[in-house]
């Protein structure tokens, strides 16, 4: 039967609210239902147009069986009725999402005889009751101008309003008091609203899992053009600026970004079933099989993309249409003073350009950049657009290269870096990066798009906040720092293809260093150093870098200390550039032992053994004073520690602290910190429950661990973990960590999977030491079974390096040679995969 029907049976037979929300609810869920295959039929702008004329026909309906509960068959014309149901927001522009709250203006009027307030009532309680997501105001037309006063968001979300149903004679009153907004104090509110959304950018940045709505080039910042416009000029259509505001062109590129984000919206509501804006990973297949791609890898660059495009063209009009709100007229005889070609200037470190400057070729623009002062700036709309509208020949001049060359030698080449991909002609100039335009890297490691990244390690480049790595960055000469600079821009430009992005990489570097005419030598090294740029960090962190054979492997690879330094430098400004703590003062040290025991094989044409490195160790050791007023015993129980590992990976000084707290110790003593990451240090003459211990803190990531015997029966125990804790936390670790010194506790251990092919053991890791190597899934409680099963088998576990990613674990082991371990390795595989 008829909806509308069916609602008259129930109002003439005397039926209750509840039945008629109860029946209003079944339509809706019946239409939600339906949703999907609407989605697949029309997507974009046009699916959520035809929503909201779904949500009008629900609620005028709604509106018309209020009215007819009240008034029974004597309904007056609904234009006599002083009530207007008004649409606002995102749902008045005809784009709200599907689980977007409805956001409602029930505006009225006051004339004897209506009983407004009574309609409006029963229409919100109706509307709840039948599921209805509302966000609503109730107003007088008289107040409505008051109400807008009292806070910015109430004054945007009146800004945007279309009549669904109700009065006309209302409705007109109400517009009145509308355009009586928008033309109240316009330059405060315009200010308000630039100021507001530079707050949500910051709090919402670039992000290859980005939020739909909120994110920098998102729907915020095409609302807060509409908005502006809507203001300054009061028109209800953005497309009505084209020609005066912005080109017919400028306009279709910015819609096309703006349909795919539609879209995108829409498939994230309807795959979640509530409210859901970020595009996170696991929504990609989903979300890219609605929309017709071929998979998820196919259409990350293109969200990305568009929401480039997007902040491109807000950014850039934005300021156009705000530009008479912000002049201030003392600055008028500053610009002119610093002015630096007809229509450009540059006052404070910021570079101004003027919107009516013609198309510029490319060789100008760059010739300015290279005649500035060698410092950091910004840039302001109109600059942006100089550079986003700048003609480049393809293939570029032989002057073009020149002046790129002279752009690297800058030491802050950064902020122009950053210039070219806002302006979205980093790839025109660098066309290494055609292939890695906005490609995303979800390896749980990265944070931003390759492109992004690359620009991000110049930045870290060129404010080492190391003074070790700043040291030796100062020692380089003019050419080095030049070829540094293009091989941390290059690093990753080799990534799209099915190959190893490293050698491709080292190959297509090759004819962008002959373009700018570098010498042979530095593009073999440029080379060089791009096929191997994670080598460094892939050795520190997965494998012991105090072992020589290690050593020289590595250095085969890098070939001398030249090399080795430069790719110092360029790892930690690979690191700098994934944001967040990826350089942190534990990686460093990894970073740092390696370099200096890199350094030392590289000066020295003989191998130096073990037993080498380990004297000259020694002898730092009894140079410092602190050991020189230690007692003569415990001297010579410092020399006497057997283990070489313990020597190689502690500092002079750490040594002789470790030491001490080991003379110290009557049956155990232990430390548990947490600055920067959770430690926890054990000292100890009596049995450790090991596998209690891991298995009670197996929530927690293991960065590293460390095993040995010091002296006197002194056992020393080390394990970092990944996390920072605080407070609570931290006494509950410490109980556990005093509970571990109790052999009859015991934890359950999770099962854990790990197949034979992914364990391996090299017993001529040298002639005391095995390894044992494990590359498995990520399984919480991995370390605690692997651990247990070494105690099972009495295995002495000297020291283990763990290297963990969201999916995938590398851990080594170094085990002492005893109890015949390596004529035994069959019962060690099947106890481990068992």
């Amino acid at each position: 039967m008829d909806l509308v029907l069916q609602i008259e049976n129930i109002i003439e037979k005397n039926g209750s609210d509840f039945e008629l929300s109860k029946l209003f609810k079944a339509y809706i869920n019946e239409y939600k239902t339906s949703l999907p295959e609407l989605f697949q039929s029309t997507q974009g702008k046009d699916f959520l147009v035809k929503h909201t004329k779904k949500l009008d026909f629900i609620l005028s309906l709604m509106y018309k069986t209020i009215l007819r509960r009240v008034f029974g068959n004597y309904i007056p014309m609904r234009s006599s009725i002083p009530i207007a149901v008004v649409a606002l927001g995102s749902y008045a522009r005809e784009q709200l999402c599907v689980h977007s709250d409805i956001d409602l203006l029930l505006v009225y009027e006051k004339v004897e005889g209506y009983n407004t307030s009574l309609i409006i009532e029963k229409l919100l309680y109706l509307a709840w009751d039948a599921g209805l997501k509302l966000g609503h105001r109730v107003h007088e037309t008289g107040d409505l101008f008051q109400a807008s006063t009292q806070d910015i968001t109430i004054r945007t979300s009146l800004l945007e309003s279309r009549l669904i149903t109700g009065s006309p004679f209302t409705w007109h009153a109400t517009q009145k008091e509308l355009n009586k907004i928008r033309l109240f104090e316009q330059k405060e509110f315009i200010l308000a609203k630039v100021e507001e959304a530079v707050k949500r950018r910051k709090k919402y940045p670039v992000s290859m899992q980005p939020n739909i709505k909120e994110s920098v080039g998102g729907l915020r910042d095409s609302q807060l053009l509409f908005w502006l416009a809507l203001t300054i000029y009061g028109v209800g259509n953005l497309r009505e600026l084209s020609q005066i505001l912005f080109s017919d062109e400028e306009y279709k590129n910015y819609r096309i970004a703006l349909e795919l984000l539609f879209r995108v919206r829409s498939a994230l509501h309807l795959i979640a079933g509530k409210q859901e804006d970020r595009l996170l990973l696991e929504y990609m297949p989903q979300v890219a099989q609605m929309l017709g791609f071929k998979d998820a890898a196919k259409m990350a660059p293109k969200v990305l993309e568009a929401q480039w495009r997007i902040n491109n063209f807000s950014q850039i009009f934005v300021k156009k249409m705000v530009r008479p709100y912000l002049v201030d007229l003392r600055n008028v005889s500053k610009f002119r003073k610093n002015r630096l070609r007809k229509g450009i200037y540059e006052l404070e470190g910021r570079l101004y350009a003027s919107y009516n400057l013609k198309v510029t070729p490319i060789n100008p623009l760059l010739e300015l950049l290279v005649s500035l002062q060698d410092k950091n700036y910004n840039f302001d709309a109109g600059f942006l657009l100089l550079f986003t509208n700048a003609k480049i020949l393809q293939p570029k001049q032989s002057k073009t290269y020149t002046l790129i060359k002279e752009l690297f030698a800058k030491k802050n080449m950064y902020c122009f870096l950053k210039l070219f991909y806002d302006a979205g002609i980093l790839h025109l100039l660098f066309s290494n990066f055609r292939k890695v335009l906005h490609l995303p890297q979800f390896d749980g490691y990265h944070t931003f798009a390759v492109d992004l990244h690359s620009i991000k390690c110049v930045e870290a480049l060129e404010n080492i906040k190391d003074p070790f790595i700043q040291k030796l960055h100062d020692e380089l000469s003019y050419d080095e720092k030049l070829l540094l600079k293009i091989t941390v821009l290059f690093h990753d430009t080799g990534k799209g293809r099915k190959q190893d992005h490293s050698e491709i990489g080292s190959k297509i570097i090759i004819p962008f260093a002959k373009h700018i005419k570098l010498k042979e030598e530095l593009i073999y090294r440029a080379s060089t150093l791009i096929k191997h740029h994670v080598l460094m960090s892939s050795v520190a962190f997965k494998e012991n870098i105090h072992n020589e054979k290690t050593l020289y492997k590595f250095m085969s690879n890098i070939q001398d200390s030249k090399n080795l330094k430069l790719l110092y430098i360029l790892t930690y400004a690979d690191m700098n550039g994934v944001a967040g703590d990826t350089y942190n003062s534990f990686n460093s040290k990894l970073l740092y032992d390696l370099y200096t025991g890199a350094l030392e094989v590289s000066q020295n044409s003989n191998r130096i053994t073990d037993a080498t490195k380990r004297i000259n160790i020694e002898k730092k050791v009894q140079n410092l004073e602190e050991f020189k007023i230690l007692p003569k015993l415990l001297q010579t129980k410092i020399l006497r520690i057997e283990s070489n590992l313990f020597f190689f990976k502690h500092l002079p000084q750490e040594i002789i602290t470790i030491a001490k707290k080991a003379n110290d110790t009557k049956e155990y003593s232990y430390n548990v910190k947490s600055t920067t990451y959770l430690s926890i240090e054990i000292f100890r003459r009596i049995p450790l429950n090991v596998g209690y211990l891991l298995a009670s803190l197996s929530r927690l990531d293991v960065r590293s661990m460390e095993i040995l015997t010091l002296f006197d029966g002194v056992k020393y125990f080390r394990i970092d973990f990944t996390e920072f804790v605080e407070g609570n936390e931290l006494i509950l670790i410490e109980e556990i960590v005093e509970n571990a010194f109790d052999m009859t506790r015991h934890v359950e251990l999770k099962n854990i999977v790990i197949k034979k092919n992914e364990i391996s053991i090299d017993c001529e890791h040298s002639l005391t030491h095995a390894e044992l190597m494990i590359n498995t899934t990520n399984q919480k409680g991995l370390l605690a079974y692997i651990m247990n099963c070494f105690e099972e088998l009495r295995i002495n576990i000297v020291t283990a390096k763990i290297h963990s990613t969201k999916y995938k674990v590398r851990d080594s082991f170094l085990m002492e040679k005893q109890n015949e371990i390596c004529n035994n390795t069959d019962k060690i595989y099947k106890l481990l995969t068992n």
